[in-house]
């Protein structure tokens, strides 16, 4: 799924990395929990969630993640979008929840970006 896909699906406001909506995901991964993600997440996942600091932008970085969802309509500060942009990172802002958010996506063909092996 092309990440102008998901923004559409997810009515989201795009904040940065114009240039990355036709790169394409097949996972994504929930969590507000940057050790979850650290542990669990797959590579080039799509991240979802409502944490607002930069350890979010260099955990997404770490782990070749390339696109960031921000929940309930929590809007990051500069410092997050300009740092996500030096990174190379897309930025999205939805007003969606993590349950309805993640469920949508699955619907919609997007996998869990998991490894829980």
């Amino acid at each position: 799924m092309k990440i102008a896909e998901i923004a559409c699906l997810l009515q989201a406001q795009i904040l940065c990395g114009q240039d990355a909506m036709d790169m394409e995901l097949e996972t994504a991964f929930g969590s507000d929990m940057m050790s979850d993600v650290l542990a669990f997440s797959t590579e080039r996942s799509l991240l979802l969630t409502g944490l607002l600091n930069p350890q979010v932008v260099r955990t997404a970085e770490m782990l070749d993640i390339c696109c960031i969802v921000f929940l309930c309509g929590k809007t990051p500060g500069e410092f997050i979008v300009e740092l996500a942009e030096e990174k190379g990172i897309a930025l999205l802002l939805t007003k969606h929840g993590m349950f309805s958010a993640c469920g949508i996506l699955h619907a919609n063909g997007l996998l869990e970006g998991a490894n829980l092996e």
